[in-house]
């Protein structure tokens, strides 16, 4: 009589060792990869100055949603506003100040 168990596909063998593998490299604490992000200028400056999406943009005189487009690096900002977002960086009680 014939066995109506199905042997599983070699891909999927190799797919599950390699799964197993990678788990138990994690356990060990050897990382295969490193990922490092980039972040955008405008959005350290933003948070090293403590101030909101909304707070930042009415401060450059943009709108929040031109600043969200900067910080998912879709759009880069004009010299003007670079400029800006360098004083904010290197002085982010500068900007503070200002919104009081």
């Amino acid at each position: 009589m014939r066995s109506t168990r199905k042997m599983p596909d070699p891909e999927v063998q190799a797919y599950h060792r390699d799964l197993l593998r990678s788990v138990e490299q994690m356990k060990a604490g050897k990382a295969a990869r490193k990922t490092r992000v980039k972040v955008p200028a405008v959005v350290s400056a933003r948070i090293s100055s403590g101030l909101t999406q909304a707070q930042f943009a009415e401060l450059l005189g943009i709108s929040v949603r031109t600043l969200q487009k900067w910080e998912q690096g879709a759009r880069e900002p004009s010299g003007a506003a670079n400029s800006l977002i360098r004083i904010a960086q290197r002085h982010p009680e500068v900007l503070a100040d200002a919104m009081k």
